[in-house]
């Protein structure tokens, strides 16, 4: 092959490269939602005031609004259980900002699934980052990045700062390089149990209640679980404890459905996101043996 051609040849192949990546992370419009503001103020519609004010055209959603004040974990873990299942490009915007208007970084993270995050970096990115990995960040330049004449506010950054950004990207006004300065890929990050195996018994976290039904979620998966050579049917010890407190030490079925233990009964299953759970058929787990979720609430699972 002539010299010439082989270099046409190459740059062919790197502008084709160039333009699939700027393809695969383009931003497509659509910008979600979540905080721990409630709905009972305006606090939530002001947001979306300012997103529908960068572009008619943004198609606004939520996830929840309803994550316990200041509970950054949780704002971790309820962004890792949806953002998969949405589009490539998709925008969320997070506010669970105990230190706001703090020196806490705000920032936007570009995942390896091309998902972009735009909230503070106080510890909400930590699942995210672990599970979905980190492309690229970058932290939000203010003088060019906030809603106009809201430098004086120093308590709402998710209506002028992390909304208006947020909106900016998903309607394609800006990329991420127009974000601001670059930053090394890691975040702050939550320290929270992982789900070991010690050769008898598995100890693990529980990140999370299921809220509405009282059901118990765990961080053990399917692989983790089946090192204990318990099958359908058959019970399996679960402890459920804190450092301080033991809240359920007892023997559990382990079934596919709640149909299959009698109303009241409890049942361990396998949740929609993989995860080891245990409830009660028509009941509510949870509050029946005052169990809660967060870094210091464990559980311990050996076959009987």
């Amino acid at each position: 092959m002539k010299p010439h051609l082989s270099l046409k040849n190459n740059l062919l192949i790197f502008l084709l490269t160039v333009v699939a990546s700027n393809l695969l992370h383009a931003q497509n419009n659509i910008l979600v939602f979540q905080s721990d503001f409630g709905l009972k103020d305006g606090a939530v519609s002001a947001m979306k005031g300012v997103a529908s004010g960068i572009s008619a055209n943004i198609k606004i959603y939520d996830i929840t609004h309803e994550i316990p004040a200041y509970n950054i974990w949780e704002a971790s873990y309820r962004l890792v259980q949806t953002a998969p299942y949405w589009p490539a490009g998709t925008v969320f915007v997070s506010v669970v900002d105990p230190g706001v208007g703090t020196d806490r970084k705000s920032v936007v993270l570009l995942t390896k699934s091309s998902h972009y995050f735009v909230t503070p970096d106080n510890g909400t990115l930590t699942l995210i980052a672990e599970q979905l990995g980190i492309q690229e960040i970058r932290e939000i330049d203010e003088a060019v990045n906030r809603r106009k004449n809201s430098g004086a506010s120093y308590t709402f950054h998710g209506r002028d700062v992390y909304a208006f950004t947020g909106a900016r990207l998903a309607a394609k006004i800006i990329t991420l390089d127009k974000v601001g300065l670059k930053l090394p890929n890691k975040v702050i990050s939550i320290p929270y149990q992982k789900p070991v195996f010690d050769g008898s018994k598995i100890k693990g976290g529980i990140p999370v209640l299921d809220v509405q039904y009282g059901n118990v979620w765990t961080n053990v998966d399917q692989k983790t679980f089946d090192k204990l050579g318990v099958r359908l049917g058959d019970t399996v010890n679960v402890r459920l404890f804190t450092k301080d407190t033991t809240a359920f030490d007892g023997t559990i079925k382990y079934v596919n459905t709640f149909g299959e233990v009698k109303e009241g009964e409890n049942a361990g299953y396998f949740n929609s996101l993989m995860n080891f759970s245990v409830g009660i058929n028509m009941g509510d787990f949870a509050k029946t043996y005052k169990v809660s979720s967060g870094g210091e609430w464990f559980v311990e699972l050996s076959k009987k």
